[in-house]
């Protein structure tokens, strides 16, 4: 299974990291830079009745279809994407900063962070605690947490770090059984992602956020991941009472990646996007 490849090349690369002298230096990047922007708070105040707030990813390639876009060969402008994202609605960025399968940095993190006044997720393989420092010192305000990928005590110790960093932790679930994890173990566990895609096929199903949704108390904020496409997908998730929606190649692959982000909004696009990469 393509996760399990990435959770061991990610253990050995995390250890040509391990260095004292790596963690001052991120430690007092940390210290010297800007509080970490409220991701939870943000996606609760920007949602409504007709759209749940979204979560706009910049993402370069991934496994099973290498670049995402023929130009990016030439250049990625991860920052301009970003803008379009939020200048056309975008309540949030999410960011892919593994490098081996999905062409990220953690630089594209922190440009972005230095460009827009928006609150932005490091989407990576999150297996060791020096990455929560790294995600921090590169300015994330919040961090992905695959359930799928680790232990119960590791979603704990790392959700605790998590907190004492000052960032939100985004739950990723797959099924009944790692969200019930969730539930039991992570009492204050606020933000519950569900993903429509199967770890194992590839395939996504919008039906796993409405089945799993029910099992989630009100007082969560529930984020639906994957598989959704088009404005219908929205109005369903919305009328599912969904809070929030992270989307990723169906914004990067579109002809004009801002008017995509305001389609998918029930928006009418005022300008032309830049982001195209």
């Amino acid at each position: 299974m393509i996760l399990d490849r990435i959770l061991e090349h990610k253990k050995a690369e995390l250890r040509h990291k391990q260095s004292r002298s790596y963690l001052a230096d991120l430690k007092a990047a940390i210290r010297d830079g800007s509080p970490p922007l409220g991701f939870a708070v943000t996606l609760d105040a920007t949602r409504n009745e007709t759209s749940p707030a979204l979560i706009a990813e910049v993402k370069k390639a991934s496994p099973s279809l290498g670049l995402l876009r023929p130009e990016f060969e030439a250049k990625f402008d991860h920052v301009a994407i970003a803008r379009a994202y939020h200048e056309h609605g975008a309540s949030a960025v999410s960011v892919l900063t593994d490098k081996e399968f999905f062409q990220g940095d953690l630089a594209y993190l922190a440009d972005i962070k230095r460009a827009l006044p928006i609150p932005v997720l490091n989407k990576e393989f999150m297996v060791g605690e020096i990455q929560f420092y790294e995600a921090r010192a590169h300015g994330a305000d919040a961090v992905l947490l695959i359930v799928a990928a680790l232990e119960r005590r590791q979603l704990i110790d790392f959700h605790a770090l998590t907190k004492e960093l000052g960032m939100d932790t985004l739950f990723e679930t797959h099924h009944e059984r790692e969200l019930d994890t969730v539930l039991e173990w992570i009492p204050d566990a606020r933000l519950i992602g569900i993903n429509n895609r199967d770890l194992h096929t590839f395939t996504t199903d919008l039906d796993v956020t409405f089945r799993l949704a029910k099992r989630i108390p009100s007082d969560r904020l529930i984020v639906s991941e994957s598989g959704i496409h088009s404005r219908a997908h929205v109005e369903r998730l919305a009328e599912a009472g969904i809070h929030a929606m992270l989307v990723g190649e169906a914004l990067i692959k579109a002809g004009d990646i801002g008017v995509k982000t305001a389609d998918l909004l029930g928006r009418t696009a005022g300008v032309r996007a830049q982001g195209r990469g």
